[in-house]
Formats: C-alpha cells, structure tokens, sequence
C-alpha cells in the first residue's frame, strides 16, 4: 500500500502534547455567536434588468480577470451627509468585493459631488470620467427604535440602468452581516453567479511551538470578522465540517490517543459524542440532505468508507477492500461519492455510486491524489495532489477529464468550497527548522480560473478550514 500524503495522524499526533478531556469545553465567547446568528437580516425588493490540460507536465493555471471598476459611495443619513454606520457598510461592501478580485472599487477622492438624494436617477456623466462601470449608492441610519435602516442602489453607469435596489432594518449587531448580503446582491447582480459574501468559515486554530502546538475549533466571517473560538484548547481537534444548515459542525477529537467525532450545536453550544471510531483521520462529512454523515474507518488493518444514518447511529459499510479507501465527499445531489484509495498500486481518485456500487476511477495523471471534495454545483472536483515532492490545490472534471492545478506550496492542503462553487480555500503549512521553531499553517482562497489568491487574516495560525453553506 502506498504512503498517504499529508496524513493528518503524522501532521497532529507526532510530538503534540496533549491534555485531553473527556468533553470538549464550548468557550464562553459562544454565546455571542449565538445571538449573531439569531438576528433577522431582511432584504426587501430587490429588482434586477439582468439578470483538458496536459497532466504529465505540472503547470499552474492563472487566470487573467480585469476586475470592474465600481464607484461605491458612502451611505448617507435622511440629511442627506454621510453617516458613520453609512461609512462602515460601504467600506465593509467595498473590502467583499475588492477581496472577490473581480471589482475594483475607484477612491472616493475622484468622485464628484455625490447624489444627496439617491433615490434619485444619477447624473451619469459625474461617473463615466473616472472609469465608473457601476455605481452603488445608498442611505443607512439608526431610526428612533435604533435600528438601522438600509437603503441602496446598484446601477450600470455605461448602460444607464439600475440594476438592483433593496432596503430593510437590522440590529446594530448586524451591520457586518447586511453589508455582506448587499455585496452579494452586487457580485450576483453584475456576474451572474451567486455571491459568497454572507458567509462562514469554521478551522483549527493553531497556537504555540510547532512540537507543543494548542489547536483549537475556531469560526468567522469569511472576511475574517466576528472572530470566536469554539473549544478552549484542552484537547487535540481536527478537520471540523459544517452541516447544510449551518447549525451543527462535525469534528474530530483526540482523547487518550482515540478518535471521537463529535456534533457541535452552534447555537446551543452543545457538544454531542457520536462515537468512537479508532483508525480515524478525518472528520465525516455531512450529506447534503443533511440525514447521513460519510466517513472512512480502519479496521483489521484496512481502511473502508462508511455512512451512518444520524437518527438511529447505525453504520453501513460502503466499500469492502484490502486497499485504503477513504476521504469520501457526497456530490451535491447525494447520489454518487468522490474518495481516494490506493486500489491501482497508487493514491488516486475514485468515484461510486452512494451505495458503493459502479466504482471508477477518475484520475489519470502523475502523482498522488488526496482530499477530494466535491463542487456545490455539481460539475468539477476540488483535490490535493503531490508530484516530486511538491503539493498542489488542483480541479477537475467529474468524469477526470480537464485537471488543473491552481496552487501550489510546501505543503498546501485541504480545499473547501464557497457555496457558489467558484472560488477555493485551503491552508499552506511552511516548512518546520531544525530546531523545532516554523511550520506555520495559514488560510488561503483562490478563484477557480486560478487567480486572486489571498491570504485570510487570522489572530494565528490556521488550518484545516470548512466553508458554510449559504447562510439562513
């Protein structure tokens, strides 16, 4: 059997000291998540006028996106000035879209006399000389009930036309998550393809030398914001996977060298043991249905993959070899699971139907194959490859066919999709020094097309991200 690249077991258990209880403990911090996941985010009325590469030679596809150029005001109050909340919603509308590398938002120091009233049409000829394609507009305010009142206006400057337009009231707690959402209006609006903005990233956050490391559940914004840590550090955690709803995550816990997978509440901040489950590397994933969690377990000394249904906890064996079949991710309809096994001599990728049967094998090219995840649209495969000692962040057709490489690193690994199937992250290790000292892990994001990639800021190291689901 061949040796697994980047085996969690070698990455986490060698040389990491740990002080392991029986339960994960939620940190106190949760509660805040709690009510930010309770608020009542409304967006009301939105109107719209739009609506194979060579595998014997290792490339890295880049693309080449001329992002457009968009002149974003800052939101003004019922005096029609500029509000400091109105401020904030456009510099956090701004960064999601910059951050996308497919806007290029223009510096307010150019902008003419901005609109006092924007519900009026705008003069168009203050925006085209300096190279506006689209214009966002809007009001934003604290009311009497100190809610804040959202207006805005998307506009297609060249066209003339308004684009999208929407308004609604939120909490105070709730700036960041409506200024995301109007964001997505606008990626959608302008690209076609669904924002991902109004989302979140949970990850194992890494703290401490590299022989000593605390690891940590830990969630955010994908911006990075709203920062909170699930579990105090007592206790070695990996690989966590977000549930379609986006209430429950799926991890990995080591206690006393033994794997339990455990189910986290997000809101109640409950931790749930679903078991035991020796030979354990990775956490299960959900299906998208959201009955069935998939995971791959080693027992007699072979690996297999199985599901258990979450209502009764049964378990159904899915593969039965002598080889290492494992990392199963579900296709969005649930009908089919991509894994990789070492079956033909080789690690590489396979894909069968969700009962085990009809196994083929998809990947063809030099190297290793690993941690391969599915596309929420359905029709390209994200994976981890080595080749001659260099790891890739690479996609591929579902049938294997048209194989590109996007990123590559030391030690990059464990992709994740953004709900809108269009852009990648994954975190990169550096290497570890003589004296223990480095080894670093930290989260990156790439377009699909290969370009764009940028590092997310985290208060430490990262690994091991999971993107959410559209948010409810």
């Amino acid at each position: 059997m061949s040796t697994y690249i980047s085996s969690h077991t070698r990455r986490y258990i060698k040389g990491t000291q740990m002080t392991a209880t029986p339960t994960p403990t939620p940190m106190i911090s949760i509660w805040t998540h709690r009510i930010y996941m309770a608020l009542a985010i409304l967006l009301l009325s939105v109107s719209s006028a739009f609506a194979q590469s060579d595998t014997e030679v290792i490339t890295i596809t880049e693309g080449n996106v001329e992002p457009t150029p968009i002149a974003i005001t800052n939101f003004i109050g019922p005096d029609g000035l500029p509000t400091d909340i109105g401020r904030d919603i456009a510099a956090i509308i701004s960064n999601d879209l910059e951050g996308s590398g497919l806007f290029r938002p223009l510096s307010q120091a150019a902008f003419f006399d901005p609109p006092s009233d924007v519900t009026e049409t705008p003069d168009f000829a203050d925006w085209r000389p300096i190279g506006a394609s689209a214009l966002l507009v809007g009001r934003a305010f604290y009311n009497a009930d100190n809610m804040i009142e959202v207006e805005f206006y998307l506009w297609d400057v060249l066209r003339a036309e308004l684009i999208a337009a929407g308004a609604g009231s939120v909490a105070d707690k709730g700036k960041r998550r409506i200024s995301h959402q109007i964001a997505d209006v606008v990626y959608k609006k302008w690209t076609g393809d669904d924002g991902y903005f109004d989302t979140r990233i949970v990850y194992v956050a890494e703290s401490g030398p590299a022989q000593k490391r605390i690891k940590r559940l830990a969630i955010m914004d994908q911006d990075g914001h709203n920062h909170i840590y699930l579990t105090d550090g007592s206790s070695l955690v990996l690989t966590p996977r977000f549930s379609q709803t986006v209430q429950e995550i799926a991890y990995l816990n080591y206690f006393n060298d033994d794997p339990n997978v455990y189910l986290l509440d997000i809101q109640s901040a409950n931790s749930e043991l679903l078991g035991s489950f020796p030979g354990m590397s990775f956490a299960p994933r959900f299906s998208y249905e959201g009955k069935t969690l998939i995971m791959s377990l080693a027992r007699s000394g072979v690996t297999n993959i199985f599901a258990m249904d979450l209502a009764t906890r049964q378990t159904t064996q899915l593969t039965n070899t002598p080889f290492i079949d494992t990392s199963p991710s579900y296709s969005p309809d649930d009908s089919q699971i991509v894994f990789n096994s070492d079956r033909s001599g080789g690690q590489q990728l396979y894909v069968m139907d969700k009962n085990g049967g009809n196994v083929r094998r998809i990947s063809r090219g030099k190297g290793r194959y690993a941690t391969p995840v599915w596309s929420p649209r359905g029709d390209i495969i994200a994976f981890t490859k080595m080749y001659r000692g260099q790891f890739y962040i690479g996609v591929m057709n579902v049938d294997g066919t048209g194989e590109r490489l996007l990123a590559k690193g030391f030690l990059v690994e464990a992709p994740t999709w953004a709900p809108n199937g269009r852009v990648l992250m994954y975190f990169k290790q550096n290497p570890t020094n003589t004296d223990g000292s480095g080894g670093e892990s930290y989260l990156y994001r790439i377009d699909i097309t290969g370009f764009n990639e940028r590092r997310i800021i985290t208060p430490e190291g990262a690994s091991d991200p999971a993107w959410s689901p559209f948010l409810p």
